[in-house]
């Protein structure tokens, strides 16, 4: 159902209209061998249905596809479905007037029956599955509201349960939603006695006021000059995140949702880094699903994580699992990378959530996340007359004694030469600005036209590409303050204006084996999201329940990664594993990728395969 929320969104429609199939699932006969299915005895008497029951579980489903299939036939103009509710747009209302027409008409020819008072519209603002629309804008229904803040306070679990569940559909309405409840849900565990205190009644008091004085979401929107910005914020008790879009002219930017959950099992005895790393990363796969993995995305967490995941590696100080941390790395970092546009997917930035107050970046920040210097190609796709400008820089710091050295160095691959310097009382990062100076020292010394540099410092390809001249706009201050090493900026700074400098980021400290698989999840960012998945059997070290194998299948543009426990590796749980986790969760993919295991490749799997048009 979100997916059909943001879809709708990104309209920004003036005028709407809802068709609701008048009593859709009896508009659908059983076929008479699956009839005995469905019998059941009534008063000693045994009856069988001979239409699709309201309460079977797949019914909605057969529903949905039966009607979906037969618009697709009848050729019905563009519009969104839910099983038997339809909506339609336009920016006229004779428009959503005749496209409503035409859509009813194929469905009376289909058998379905339609009344008119089951129809709403053309209007300016509609109720699609229980939310307001109004010119693409998502908002609470006014009698909801209404609803919500008349409710007295619970007396027992299941009224305190019913409370949260009739406010929890709105949650993406309310920051810090779950932080806001918590007091509620601890009420509701079974281990935990029915006690409504002063903690419980602050907190229900609270979220009233926030259901009334919710914002309306979207709509989304699109192109160059859009600005997407996610704040991300790790608190003392859970994750927080929002979006918000921001176009030119606007003093105010529109918040598009917001998200917050606990935390979960170990992540509350996570570091304060890691805090903020996973609530950037939980922020990076909600956004995805809004704005899609294409668009450029500014990340404004509380604290700096970027650095943090083009390292590479994992702190030696670190509490979550190597595992989590490769999650992490391999989400953003490639989540960073896509974009055509000589602008990576995303860009950090340091400032205040937008709750209370102007939300905006200022006028010298939106200059620099738009105005980007031209990036280098990667060195294997340079001319081979030009890869004699190119060098790689690295720096490094070590604690000798007492003592913190430095070492930065740079390197030519046509040479085959590393030049290095070494200093004290420095660090890596200091190191990285000292390798650059090497670098133009080279450059100038031989007079070359141009650089084509390749640094693994994040910080440094970010200033190259057009913090230095916000730097220098600002007098090399921030906030009032000097920035870090100014003086070694300022020398950068009147240097690359005298030489053409390209940059490009790389990973330079990573195994082989990383290299290649990141060099395969480049292959496969040409899919989109869910549209290729990697498949395999591991073994679990003994049985649990009966199963013996969990059957893995990640996706291949974010690394999501779902799992199928099995008694057996077989082609047919493969299929059934594929269709639970991955066609009916996000769609039929383009691509499956697998090993030659009879399990994956067989005539079962192949038929099956061709059948739903997968590679």
């Amino acid at each position: 159902m979100l997916e059909l929320q943001y879809e709708l969104e990104s309209k920004a429609a003036k005028w709407y209209a809802t068709i609701d199939i008048a009593n859709a699932f009896f508009s659908i006969p059983l076929a008479a061998e699956c009839r005995p299915q469905f019998a059941f005895t009534w008063r000693g008497v045994q009856y069988t249905w001979n239409r699709l029951p309201q309460e079977w579980k797949h019914s909605p489903t057969i529903c949905h596809r039966l009607i979906q299939a037969a618009l697709e036939k009848g050729e019905a103009p563009e519009h969104l479905q839910y099983i038997d509710d339809i909506i339609v747009w336009e920016s006229t209302a004779a428009e959503v007037f005749e496209k409503g027409e035409r859509i009813i008409q194929i469905l009376l020819e289909a058998g379905f029956a339609i009344k008119k008072s089951k129809v709403k519209g053309p209007a300016r603002e509609i109720q699609f599955l229980g939310v307001k629309w109004q010119d693409g804008r998502r908002q609470i229904p006014t009698e909801v509201i209404n609803k919500i803040t008349a409710m007295s306070p619970p007396t027992s679990k299941k009224e305190t349960q019913a409370f949260l569940s009739a406010i929890g559909f709105w949650r993406m309405h309310i920051p810090e939603y779950s932080q806001i409840v918590s007091p509620l849900y601890l009420v509701t565990r079974k281990k935990n006695d029915f006690h409504w205190g002063l903690e419980q009644q602050q907190a229900f008091t609270q979220i009233k006021q926030e259901i009334a004085h919710a914002v309306a979401l979207g709509p989304v929107r699109t192109g160059p000059e859009v600005k997407n910005v996610l704040y991300s914020a790790a608190g003392n008790h859970g994750l927080s995140w929002s979006l918000w879009q921001k176009v030119p002219g606007e003093t105010r930017g529109q918040p598009l949702g917001f998200w917050s959950r606990s935390y979960r099992r170990s992540e509350a005895n996570y570091t304060p880094t890691e805090k903020e790393i996973l609530a950037a990363f939980e922020g990076v796969q909600a956004t995805s699903e809004v704005i899609g993995t294409k668009t450029q995305l500014l990340l404004a967490p509380r604290l700096p994580v970027l650095g943090w995941m083009f390292k590479g590696k994992v702190p030696s100080t670190h509490h979550a699992t190597d595992a989590t941390w490769s999650k992490w790395i391999a989400l953003i970092t490639q989540r960073a990378r896509i974009r055509n546009l000589n602008r990576p997917g995303i860009l950090e930035i340091i400032t205040n959530w937008p709750e209370g107050e102007n939300f905006g970046l200022t006028d010298d920040e939106e200059q620099v996340q738009v105005a980007r210097a031209e990036e280098a190609p990667p060195y294997n796709q340079l001319p081979a007359e030009e890869t004699c400008y190119a060098l790689f820089t690295d720096g490094s710091c070590r604690i000798v004694g007492m003592n913190r050295k430095w070492k930065a160095a740079v390197w030519s691959p046509t040479r085959q030469v590393a030049q290095a310097t070494e200093g004290e009382s420095g660090s890596s990062q200091l190191a990285e600005l000292k390798a650059v100076q090497l670098a133009l020292d080279i450059a100038e010394r031989e007079k070359w036209p141009k650089l084509y540099l390749y640094t693994d410092s994040w910080m440094v390809a970010n200033a190259l590409w057009g913090w230095l001249g916000r730097w220098r706009k600002a007098n090399w201050q921030r906030r009032g303050k000097p920035i870090w090493a100014a003086n070694i900026w300022k020398d950068i700074a009147s240097r690359v204006e005298k030489l053409t400098v390209k940059v490009r980021h790389v990973d330079a400290h990573v195994p082989k084996s990383r290299a290649n698989e990141e060099h395969r999840n480049n292959e496969q960012s040409k899919y989109k999201y869910g549209k290729a998945w990697q498949i395999d059997y591991i073994t679990l070290p003994q049985t649990r329940q009966g199963k013996r194998y969990v059957l893995t299948m990640v996706e291949a543009t974010t690394g999501w990664l779902e799992t199928f426990p099995v008694p057996h590796a077989t082609a047919r749980n493969t299929i059934l594993g594929l269709e639970k986790q991955v066609l009916w969760r996000h769609g039929t993919p383009e691509r499956i990728e697998s090993d030659n295991g009879t399990h994956f490749k067989n005539s079962l799997i192949n038929t099956w395969a061709r059948k739903h048009g997968i590679e």
